[in-house]
């Protein structure tokens, strides 16, 4: 899955200038997060290419992460997902707070299927 590819670094924990990424790496990052590829196992190959630490893996998976979601929290970001897919969603805050207590996802062709 991930053993074809070689990158030379030299990772210093201490330096946290030398400790930083290169965009080689970063891209690597990216393109195995569009594969869906466990941050587990992209932790496991970065410890092998590199020494990286679990911290600092974690620490920028993060903020691409973030930077993915535009800002948004996890359930705007479940919700923009499913209305970019077509899927339905219903859902509702509870009246005293804006805290959300149900919601119902539904695919188009499920519901017409359901109306007849």
């Amino acid at each position: 899955m991930m053993g074809g590819t070689t990158m030379q670094c030299v990772y210093n924990h201490s330096h946290a200038q030398a400790a930083r990424l290169t965009e080689e790496q970063l891209i690597q990052i990216e393109q195995f997060m569009k594969s869906h590829v466990p941050p587990r196992d992209m932790l496991r190959f970065f410890r092998e290419q590199c020494g990286l630490c679990r911290e600092k893996f974690y620490n920028v998976f993060a903020k691409m992460k973030k930077k993915i979601m535009q800002g948004r929290n996890t359930i705007e970001e479940v919700l923009c997902l499913n209305a970019q897919r077509g899927y339905t969603v219903f859902y509702r805050n509870c009246d005293d707070s804006n805290v959300l207590s149900d919601i119902i996802v539904a695919h188009s062709i499920s519901i017409q299927m359901m109306r007849t």
